[in-house]
């Protein structure tokens, strides 16, 4: 019988944290941009957790962020992997496409002109 010590290294000790890939770093950070440019937003937050990563838009970098886009791998069979969340707690869109969830905050560039 061999008794093996656990090693502080190993990957059971290290819990595994959820965090947005390129492709969806790059759907966000374009529609953030536009924001920006339009005056809307002005800073952001990543969040990379143990079951959820968040991304947090702020108007300004001292607030409570305007919206949280939150991508949650344990919802991937029930509502859909990613949502958006306004100020308030309420969630404004879910689905497992992240453009389309988006298109909810995109709505607030389109204004008209006079």
């Amino acid at each position: 019988m061999t008794l093996q010590t656990p090693s502080p290294f190993s990957s059971a000790a290290v819990p595994a944290q959820v965090s947005f890939d390129r492709r969806e770093l790059g759907v966000i950070l374009t529609l953030y941009g536009r924001m920006v440019a339009a005056g809307e937003w002005r800073d952001y937050g990543i969040s990379c957790l143990k079951e959820v990563a968040v991304f947090s838009i702020f108007r300004r970098t001292a607030e409570h962020p305007l919206y949280r886009i939150e991508k949650r791998p344990m919802q991937r069979n029930r509502q859909g992997i990613y949502a958006v969340i306004g100020m308030n707690g309420q969630i404004l869109k879910r689905g497992h496409d992240l453009k389309t969830v988006l298109r909810v905050l995109e709505k607030k560039l389109i204004r008209a002109v006079d």
